[in-house]
Parts: structure tokens; sequence; C-alpha cells
């Protein structure tokens, strides 16, 4: 049997909860128009009950943003705006999503989930060969998420209801350039295992 692990990714306060500053911007819209959190919480739930591993994955600095690219595009605003610093309720995983004691915790502090975290290091000890993952924005972690568990390879299986962009076709536009290296299912269909 393919041992397996679910990676929820991103579903942090600071992005995806209602008082976060993301929640009355275009994210907000997109999470709750989608059903986001709930279409993630019926997925964790269907892992939990098959027995697979879940990791929370999550964007986070230092309090002094000593990780944070200061010329990077998508991070040079979080030290300006005050998010993404680690300790705070804004890097905490989304209440909604119940995370519990033993999940799986990765802290990240770029786009990729792989690119210096603890995460291949879980994946081979647990011997994993087949990543579910689902989480926002489809086009950043989700995208990296895949293509570089593509390359490590990895069996990539990508939640398509439990992800999203800044607008639908953001989102769809990405979920179009991934379909060659997932496959692609819903929190509805999906079969853990």
């Amino acid at each position: 049997m393919t041992e397996s692990i679910y990676l929820v990714l991103d579903m942090e306060n600071d992005l995806v909860h209602a008082d976060g500053p993301n929640g009355k911007a275009a994210y907000g819209e997109q999470v709750r128009g989608r059903r986001i959190l709930e279409n993630t919480r019926h997925a964790i739930d269907k892992a939990r009950a098959a027995g697979v591993p879940i990791g929370f994955v999550r964007v986070g600095f230092s309090p002094d943003y000593r990780e944070c690219p200061p010329d990077s595009p998508i991070f040079s605003g979080a030290r300006k705006n005050g998010v993404f610093k680690l300790g705070t309720w804004g890097t905490e995983v989304h209440p909604d999503l119940g995370m519990q004691s033993g999940d799986f915790d990765i802290v990240k502090h770029r786009v990729s989930p792989f690119y210096s975290t603890s995460l291949e290091a879980i994946l081979r000890a647990k011997g994993i060969r087949r990543i579910y993952c689902s989480g926002i924005s489809t086009n950043a972690v989700v995208q990296a998420t895949v293509r570089e568990g593509h390359d490590r390879d990895y069996e990539m299986v990508v939640l398509e209801d439990c992800c999203c962009g800044l607008s639908a076709e953001e989102h769809e536009g990405a979920i179009q350039s991934l379909r060659r290296f997932c496959r692609l299912t819903t929190s509805q269909e999906v079969v853990f295992g």
C-alpha cells in the first residue's frame, strides 16, 4: 500500500480568516465563495478516518523578519504590513480546520514547502509516496508543491475545491497548468489511501 500524507497549505489566519488582513479582500471573497474552509475540513476529516497523516504548512518569519527576502515581490510587504509573523495569531492554522497535536507543523519562509523546511525529512521518515494537497493560493504554494513533489517522484493529488487564488481566473489558470503534473479530485470524491 502506498503511504500517503495530506498537506494543507497556507491555511493560516493572515490569509483565510474573516478577521485577518486578507479576510475582507480578494482572498477572503474567494475563500467564502468557494467554501474553502468547509471543503478542507471535510477532506481533513476523511483523511483522518482513513489513517492518513495531516501536515499543515505555514508561511512565517521571525519577529524581526530575518528570513524575509526584502526584494521579493510576494513577501516584501510582509514586514511593512506586519503579517506572517511567527508566534502571532496570524500564522496559526485557521481554528475551523481542527489541527491536532499529532499533525505535522511545517513552517516555510518561501513559496515552496520543500525549500529549507522539515518536509523532505518527514516524507522520507514516513515512507510517503503519495501527497494529497490543497490550499491557497493555487498559483503559488499549490503549484510549487505539485511541481516540486512531481520532480521528487511523489504521486501528486490536488483537491481542487479546497484551493483558490485571488480570483476565479487566477485559480483556473493555475489548475489548467497543473494538470500535467498531478491528479485532480475534490473533497467529495477523494478516497484517501
